[in-house]
């Protein structure tokens, strides 16, 4: 009986982070299958909507987004950099958040993608996300276009560490913290009390003791330039890009589409609600990824 309400628990919770969205068009499916056997050289652009299904909810959506829910906001890069308090509330929450964020599983948007890499269909997968969840799901050429939150490094010197192993320092260092939380962001930050975050011991790196930081690209912060040419890269060798769970709103993930369109590649987006680049795609299809992916999958690869 407690593993039925476990499950019921965490099945609400994934349904609860996804928006609402219009029954799968058979239409649409016809179509969407016709794009992906035209072409064998697919990039993969994912976001954060495609991570909702895991219940890990994404900032946007409309009434489930975490602007809508939430009066936080996302970390800034240049107040993270300054402030020290802004590093201690982050990492506080972080702390909370992170056996939660971490056991997070992929869904069937993840596994559906390594369906067509196993196909042959796909020769990259950019994704926006920190969670991690394609490298769960086995995906193997993965460029994170805003790193991981498995990561910590420092701010001066080449200092890094494993994200589990840093929760480890940081519950010997704060053994009485404690909360209950219901919301995770996608970046794993968590709602704590003023007082549990003024008690809370910011991490410092053993080497310099200066700042640690999540591999992340903050808001406010640039890809690095590495990244940003090895995605150019990519979006040159692909035959076409197919977007998935993405708004395409920061101009990191939209710049991809836009080289896209300059050389020629056949873009298409599968995504609940409008995106930045709705008006310049070849095919945008409004529905739940999971609703779809995984009977294409099945249909493809009868066909090849």
């Amino acid at each position: 009986m407690l593993n039925r309400v476990v499950q019921y628990k965490t099945l609400f919770r994934q349904i609860a982070y996804v928006p609402a969205y219009k029954p799968l068009d058979q239409e649409d499916f016809h179509k969407l299958r016709e794009y992906l056997q035209r072409h064998d050289r697919l990039l993969i652009l994912t976001g954060a909507g495609i991570s909702t299904e895991s219940g890990i909810p994404d900032y946007r959506s409309e009434e489930v987004g975490l602007y809508a829910r939430s009066n936080h906001k996302p970390i800034q890069y240049q107040d993270f950099v300054r402030y020290p308090k802004v590093r201690q509330r982050y990492w506080a929450r972080n702390f909370v958040g992170w056996p939660r964020f971490s056991s997070v599983q992929p869904n069937a948007t993840h596994y559906s993608i390594r369906e067509l890499e196993k196909a042959g269909k796909v020769t990259a997968v950019v994704t926006q996300n920190v969670d991690r969840l394609h490298h769960k799901a086995g995906s193997e050429n993965i460029i994170e276009l805003h790193g991981t939150g498995y990561i910590v490094k420092c701010m001066k010197c080449p200092y890094e560490i494993d994200r589990f192993k840093l929760q480890e320092i940081l519950l010997n260092n704060n053994p009485g913290m404690e909360s209950s939380f219901n919301m995770i962001r996608p970046d794993g930050d968590v709602d704590l009390s003023k007082e549990q975050v003024d008690r809370f011991q910011t991490p410092l790196c053993p080497k310099c003791e200066s700042p640690l930081k999540p591999d992340i690209v903050f808001f406010g912060d640039n890809v690095p330039k590495e990244r940003v040419e090895q995605v150019r890269h990519q979006v040159s060798v692909s035959d076409a890009v197919f977007v998935l769970g993405s708004s395409l709103t920061v101009y990191s993930s939209y710049r991809i589409i836009l080289q896209a369109k300059e050389e020629n590649k056949k873009i298409a987006v599968l995504n609940i609600g409008p995106t930045r680049a709705d008006n310049i795609v070849d095919l945008k299809i409004s529905t739940k990824c999971g609703e779809i992916l995984t009977d294409l999958c099945n249909s493809i690869n009868k066909t090849i």
